[in-house]
């Protein structure tokens, strides 16, 4: 989890290798709408995210359910989309990657997505509610490499 830019889909497909796991990019679950809204650089409500945090929560529960778990890329900014994902999957555990806002802008130079413009950093960052001590999970800093992190998640969440 984490604002755009900060390395969720590089770092959560080595993971899933690492751990012999499928992944899923979170953000191919988004609504065509909600890829228009951001793409004209218009940051998603509250009410923009409810579809799509559920078709990410139903997709997770339905994958563990056929004993086929996966490691997802998805920003979950907030405790509460944090709380309605661990609703389908109560023992869903979360990455977050961190750095400071400078840093990620300055990756987001170097980075063309397909509807996240770097003008929406301002409005992740705003909304970002970092994962708390009492949430399953971790917080990884983001300078460490993309091979360091995955090493530091799988050492944080082995079971």
């Amino acid at each position: 989890m984490g604002v755009q830019g900060c390395g969720k889909s590089t770092v959560g497909l080595a993971l899933a290798e690492a751990r012999a796991l499928r992944f899923l990019d979170g953000d191919d679950l988004h609504s065509e709408v909600a890829r228009a809204k951001m793409a004209s650089g218009h940051p998603l409500t509250d009410d923009d995210r409810l579809p799509w945090l559920t078709r990410i929560g139903e997709t997770l529960a339905a994958s563990l359910h056929q004993g086929d778990p996966l490691v997802v890329a998805c920003s979950a900014l907030k405790r509460s989309y944090r709380d309605l994902l661990r609703s389908f999957v109560p023992t869903l555990v979360f990455a977050e990657l961190y750095g400071s806002q400078e840093l990620i802008a300055e990756r987001l130079t170097h980075r063309n997505h397909e509807y996240m413009p770097p003008t929406l950093l301002d409005s992740q960052f705003a909304t970002l509610e970092p994962l708390a001590a009492d949430e399953a999970g971790l917080r990884v800093d983001l300078i460490h490499t993309p091979d360091e992190l995955v090493g530091l998640i799988h050492k944080g969440i082995a079971h």
